[in-house]
């Protein structure tokens, strides 16, 4: 599975849970960390949960789980490590705060209707 394959599942999954303010953005080698972060908003934790959950288990249905998780006890953040593609889950609070969708202001931005037509 491409790493772009990987883009375009997380943020189906993720909008089939109701995630908001789905972006992708390109890192475009900008980095080692990722070649791709999967951003998203959560309503509440209990979303934020839902949305975590869901992730792992359906990228591991298609034989992409995950390598790493973080932050699953904060109930503002949390961070999945698909390997190539990390997933951020972020209440509205944080997801302001830590401004990941300005800080990597070079990225290339794909949103969710631009997935969508990869």
């Amino acid at each position: 599975m491409t790493e772009l394959e990987k883009v375009h599942a997380l943020a189906k999954i993720i909008d089939s849970k109701k995630g908001r303010n789905i972006i992708a953005l390109d890192l475009g080698g900008a980095t080692i960390i990722a070649d791709y972060f999967v951003i998203c908003t959560a309503g509440s934790p209990a979303q934020m949960h839902a949305l975590y959950e869901a992730a792992c288990e359906e990228m591991a249905k298609i034989d992409c789980p995950p390598v790493k998780c973080e932050g699953m006890k904060n109930p503002d953040w949390a961070l999945v490590d698909f390997g190539g593609v990390m997933l951020h889950i972020f209440s509205t609070q944080m997801r302001d705060f830590y401004g990941l969708d300005n800080l990597w202001a070079e990225a290339t931005k794909l949103e969710i209707e631009t997935i969508d037509e990869v």
